[in-house]
């Protein structure tokens, strides 16, 4: 099977509209969130991270003149044609037009949403959507190389996003998961999530030479499981996750010590970041370096997977550990490796994982290739 490639990337959120100005503000431990006092989003107030509003395209809503924007600036960077019969688009998202649910007459299908994003670039492939919780960035990046490896495509642009709306925060308020403060990843004094904005795409090819960073990245082995503890509360024991991650670091033939650094889901729960920390532990990787970006964008969910694989294909080629923002004293009852200060760090791996209601898990390798 064909080995396939990352050929750009993109950024999308409150910290800059580009993958440059996001890691410039990430590294200077800047943070998208904010409190905001708004009825409409939930009854107490709430940190959230939220994207300056923008008119969108004419013929778009906001969602989807987002996401186009991401790909766009992705786009720019390579010699692709967007609407050629070998380039795939696929979605990530969870919510996609979700903002308006109360509006006459509203599209809220992902796929109509997807046709639209794909028509933008006059691609007439039908697109793919990836819909699964929080790990849908993770698993479409997954599907992307699956498509791309058996030669049914030669590029795939995976744009993944969701917004900041009133039916996601009082959901998570009703769930009293939504943190009073800034949330702070695997931290003994963590009090739930925050909830942000983000877009961020990820172009993959099988052309190794189409590269816009002057390095290669190849996409590695990915693993899915689900562990079907509860609808929304994840597995006591970390087995499932442990288990995808296995299964990424199998189908790549890496041993998890040879990995530089995982980006882990991090949502600052009482109990993902402790499932998380388990999983880590069976897994035999308690040892190597961790963080969670969520103290910086939020959690974005159907972006998260991309937004974060973006940040962890960047360390990689700057050669750099992004530290877990919030974090300051271990809070999980397993040892975790968690990353205080950012830290110059030459790394061949990253090990990306998220998981998600209904017990699904996700676990993917990226490997920066000399």
């Amino acid at each position: 099977m064909r080995p396939v490639y990352i050929a750009s990337d993109n950024i999308c959120s409150p910290l800059g509209y580009t993958t440059h100005d996001n890691m410039d503000a990430i590294l200077s431990g800047a943070s998208a969130l904010s409190l905001t006092k708004d009825d409409g989003l939930a009854p107490v107030p709430i940190y959230v991270g939220q994207i300056k509003p923008d008119a969108p395209d004419k013929n778009l809503s906001r969602f989807e003149t987002l996401a186009v924007r991401s790909a766009a600036a992705a786009l720019e960077q390579v010699n692709i044609d967007p609407s050629a019969d070998d380039v795939l688009f696929i979605l990530s998202t969870t919510k996609g037009n979700i903002d308006a649910i109360g509006e006459r007459d509203a599209d809220l299908l992902l796929h109509s949403s997807a046709r639209k994003i794909a028509g933008h670039f006059q691609n007439s492939n039908a697109p793919l959507v990836v819909s699964n919780a929080c790990i849908s960035g993770v698993v479409a990046l997954i599907v992307a190389r699956r498509y791309l490896e058996r030669g049914h495509y030669r590029h795939a642009v995976v744009v993944g996003g969701d917004l900041v709306s009133p039916f996601v925060t009082l959901g998570f308020h009703s769930l009293q998961a939504l943190s009073p403060e800034r949330c702070k990843p695997f931290d003994k004094n963590r009090r739930g999530i925050n909830l942000g904005e983000a877009f961020a795409t990820l172009i993959l090819t099988t052309d190794d030479g189409e590269s816009a960073y002057g390095a290669s990245v190849r996409v590695r082995g990915g693993g899915l499981s689900n562990d079907a503890n509860h609808i929304s509360g994840p597995s006591r024991t970390g087995e499932e996750l442990a288990l995808a991650v296995k299964q990424a670091l199998g189908r790549s033939n890496v041993q998890g010590d040879e990995v530089g650094f995982i980006s882990a889901h991090g949502t600052a729960t009482l109990y993902n970041d402790e499932m998380e920390a388990k999983a880590f532990n069976l897994a035999g990787m308690q040892h190597i370096p961790l963080h969670s970006l969520k103290g910086y964008f939020g959690h974005t969910l159907g972006a998260a997977g991309v937004v974060e694989s973006v940040v962890g294909i960047q360390s990689l080629l700057r050669s750099v550990l992004v530290p877990t923002l919030g974090y300051s004293e271990n809070g999980v009852s397993q040892p975790v490796n968690v990353i205080k200060e950012a830290t110059h760090k030459n790394m061949r791996y990253c090990l990306k994982t998220a998981s998600g209601f209904g017990g699904c898990n996700a676990a993917l390798l990226f490997e920066k290739v000399d």
